[in-house]
């Protein structure tokens, strides 16, 4: 990446798009912690983050999902959620040792946060079924869900349309405009510039590493220079 710059308006879905090799996924794998940055600055919150590991940005509400699913297959869905939660004091060897006296009141409140996030995504009746079963769509959905675990402030998705049933994608469309309803603030990669256009508040053009324009959807089709890089068509 080349001085990549930007903001992310918070309660705003802001979209990512470029031709591949652009540095889209790179650049999101920065603002998560999982790729160090070489230069520069970044800032959450109110704070800078850029030397801060990945785990603590996610503590923080900085939270990412990846291009590929990457969902626990021998694991239920209900378990795959519950995998992401913090906050169990069942999770130390300590207190297991201790026993579920110790932890239920944790569990049980972690549990009824995972099937509430079930319910909304329409799939609390598959939440026993592993999930190395589940379809494509539903991996996605799954992935979303463990991260909404995390009760992020910022949730990173890389190319969540991605590999999906048409059917699919306008429920997650559905579901991402929920979650901006509710304030969540979501900085998206995405190639279907069409759900790009119809979701995302305010888009960032990327090309060679490159910041090369930002704006609405509208906006960067009158600029000859994206168009010329990505938008031709």
């Amino acid at each position: 990446m080349d001085g990549v710059s930007i903001e992310v308006v918070p309660g705003h879905i802001t979209g990512i798009i470029g031709p591949n090799g652009a540095g889209k996924s790179t650049f999101l794998a920065v603002l998560a912690g999982t790729l160090p940055a070489t230069s520069g600055t970044i800032i959450f919150d109110g704070s800078e983050i850029t030397r801060i590991p990945a785990y603590l940005r996610a503590r923080r509400g900085l939270v990412r999902t990846f291009q590929l699913p990457s969902e626990f297959a021998r694991l239920t869905v209900l378990e795959n959620l519950l995998v992401a939660a913090p906050g169990n004091r069942g999770d130390s060897l300590w207190g297991a040792l201790l026993g579920p006296r110790y932890w239920m009141a944790d569990e049980n409140r972690l549990v009824a946060q995972a099937r509430d996030l079930l319910k909304r995504f329409g799939m609390s009746a598959k939440e026993s079924d592993y999930a190395g079963i589940m379809s494509g769509g539903q991996k996605r959905l799954i992935e979303i869900m463990r991260a909404l675990m995390l009760r992020p402030r910022c949730l990173l998705l890389d190319e969540p349309m991605s590999g999906v049933h048409p059917r699919v994608v306008e429920e997650i469309q559905y579901y991402l405009q929920s979650l901006r309803a509710g304030g969540l603030t979501i900085l998206m990669v995405e190639h279907e510039l069409h759900l790009v256009e119809q979701l995302c508040d305010s888009v960032v053009v990327m090309a060679q590493g490159k910041v090369i324009g930002s704006g609405t959807m509208t906006s960067l089709r009158r600029q000859r220079e994206i168009v010329d890089a990505y938008l031709v068509g």
